[in-house]
């Protein structure tokens, strides 16, 4: 029931819309069972020889009643498709916001792929069983109840016959969902693979045709695929049992009521029962059961939408690892920046730490260089200042503060992170600049495209800055998407500034440039600058060299190439220099 209440919460202005489709639902099927009796009426007065305004009344009786029929029905119809729509609006909006709220440790733990079939596939699974609940799933049970309260009028002790039919059909349906439903759970698991697949493949397009690498793409597509046609298959051909199950329930009714209601006419010559009775009592019969039928199909949409729905409220009532205390700190003094004996690992589970033991202090202010190999946690390192993770062990502090009592919007707003993978989204230039800025006025976006080098190739567009910008920035080179985030950065005006190997794809001048731009005209940010390159890093107040997730040493380049191995090796090797040189 929990699960439910969770979804409830979902229907909010469409509350009423869902009240009114079983009422006027209700209405229709009161319409639709009272016509075979007044029809039942009519034959019977036909059959004892009355006038035709008899008949007239009656047939004026029944129009009128079957247009209402069709005004309940619309509205009920139309009632149901806008709370069934604007329901699963809400859900995919109240996800789309949850999601938001994660910090990356929670978006780890679902993965991006299965958060994107959560979001499709399964809110149109909760949507359709929504759908049948607010009307099919109502109408069917009233159908039943009143159908078989007037077979029983009409019919008298025949209608028993519906007694021993419905207990057959629901021990069948049962058996039907308890072997179908973990095959439904096995299935959307491997849907998020399937996603997984297809969005990893898009993404790396250009990878996948550099290496000619297509063919085993779609070997590894066909295999998911594959194995998500086989569970269904498996399941469909469970529920094929349902069909014949009800036409056999069906026909066997029929041949009862055809065959002893023809033997009660002819032998009691139509006392017990007659020709109008017995004409009612067959489209009673056909509407018990299609009613089952129907209800077979609900029961099936909503076993399929039970697995959907719990994979969505396990979203809903994820609760972020990441959050601003009740009375957070809402301004940072300065960019000073302090790690105490911290510790970090990405996961609970995980048999080692990332970072260990680090112990760093940096001034308000500092221009700082990180750089260390491939795995030494220099990106790891960065991440733990704007709170996108916390601390497994230690403290780490921002403005003399433990970043834990910031409110985390305004840790972030103060804190700006240019990453090597940068993203840009569809929209103009303007558009995505002011991402770092909301309010920022036309020359303030010139002028930090001026400090990050991209003024210049932005006005060599025709558009100039109200170029469009396609999804993902592919209309553009890495080296310009790395200097539109940077300007995108620099418009925070923050406090500290992070550029997580954010030069990587621009030329040495322009890095070069770049860097004078920011020591010149933010000298109070603090700046840390991850790189590969020690040219990036050389004028930096210090340099940190990381190694296996510790820190191997700190100096500014000239005691760093005099005392350190790693930095040495590293310098030597991107300078082409011997080591006589370097002497």
């Amino acid at each position: 029931m929990s699960m439910y209440k969770v979804l409830a919460k979902s229907i909010r202005e469409f509350k009423k819309h869902s009240i009114k489709a079983p009422v006027f639902v209700s209405f229709e099927v009161m319409m639709e069972c009272t016509i075979p009796f007044i029809t039942a009426k009519l034959v019977n007065q036909i059959k004892a020889g009355c006038d035709f305004g008899v008949i007239a009344r009656y047939g004026l009786l029944l129009v009128v009643m079957a247009l209402l029929s069709l005004m309940f029905g619309t509205i009920a119809g139309t009632a149901c498709a806008t709370a069934s729509t604007g329901f699963a609006r809400n859900l995919r909006k109240d996800l789309f916001y949850r999601i938001q709220t994660y910090s990356f440790e929670n978006i780890d733990r679902f993965s991006a792929s299965s958060l994107v079939t959560r979001l499709t596939t399964d809110v149109s699974n909760v949507q359709n069983a929504y759908m049948m609940i607010i009307r099919t799933a109502i109408r069917c049970p009233l159908m039943l109840i009143f159908s078989f309260t007037m077979a029983f009028v009409m019919g008298g002790k025949m209608a028993f016959i519906f007694l021993f039919v419905v207990p057959v059909l629901g021990f069948g349906l049962f058996f039907i969902i308890r072997k179908v439903m973990p095959l439904f759970k096995k299935v959307f698991r491997k849907y998020d693979v399937l996603n997984n697949s297809i969005q990893e493949n898009v993404k790396g397009m250009r990878v996948v045709k550099s290496y000619v690498r297509e063919d085993y793409e779609k070997s590894k597509f066909e295999v998911a695929a594959g194995d998500v046609c086989a569970d269904f298959t498996r399941a469909e051909k469970i529920l094929a049992f349902n069909n014949p199950l009800m036409q056999f329930c069906l026909y066997t009714v029929m041949v009862f009521v055809l065959y002893f209601g023809s033997y009660t006419i002819i032998t009691s010559r139509g006392l017990d029962l007659d020709v109008g009775q017995f004409s009612a009592l067959l489209t009673y019969s056909f509407q018990i059961l299609s009613s089952l039928m129907m209800l077979s199909m609900v029961f099936v949409m909503i076993t399929i939408a039970s697995e959907s729905a719990s994979r969505i409220v396990e979203v809903l009532q994820e609760e972020s690892t990441l959050t601003s205390p009740e009375l957070s700190l809402k301004e940072v003094k300065n960019g000073s920046i302090d790690f105490e004996q911290v510790s970090f690992k990405y996961s609970k589970k995980a048999e080692r730490m990332s970072l260990e033991e680090i112990n760093l202090h940096i001034k308000s202010g500092e221009t700082i260089g990180i750089i260390g190999g491939t795995g030494s946690s220099k990106s790891s390192l960065i991440q733990l200042i704007p709170r996108l993770y916390d601390a497994t062990k230690g403290v780490v502090k921002v403005g003399g503060e433990d970043v834990k009592k910031y409110d985390l919007d305004s840790l972030r707003n103060q804190v700006a992170v240019v990453l090597q993978k940068n993203v840009l989204f569809s929209g103009t230039i303007k558009e995505n600049l002011r991402w770092g800025n909301k309010e920022a006025t036309e020359e303030e976006l010139v002028e930090a495209c001026k400090l990050a080098g991209a003024d210049e190739f932005i006005s060599r567009f025709p558009d100039g800055y109200d170029t469009y910008i396609e999804q993902g920035g592919a209309n553009v080179s890495g080296g310009q998407k790395q200097r539109l985030c940077i300007a995108r950065a620099l418009l925070k005006n923050p406090k500290i500034l992070i550029m997580d190997d954010s030069t990587s794809a621009v030329d040495m001048k322009t890095d070069a440039l770049i860097r004078k731009s920011l020591k010149e005209f933010i000298p109070e940010t603090t700046k840390i600058i991850i790189a590969q390159r020690t040219a990036s890093v050389e004028d930096a107040d210090r340099i940190i060299v990381m190694e296996g997730g510790t820190i191997n040493a700190i100096g500014t380049h000239a005691e760093l190439i005099r005392s350190n191995n790693i930095y040495q090796e590293v310098y030597l090797s991107q300078n082409k220099v011997g080591d006589q040189d370097a002497e």
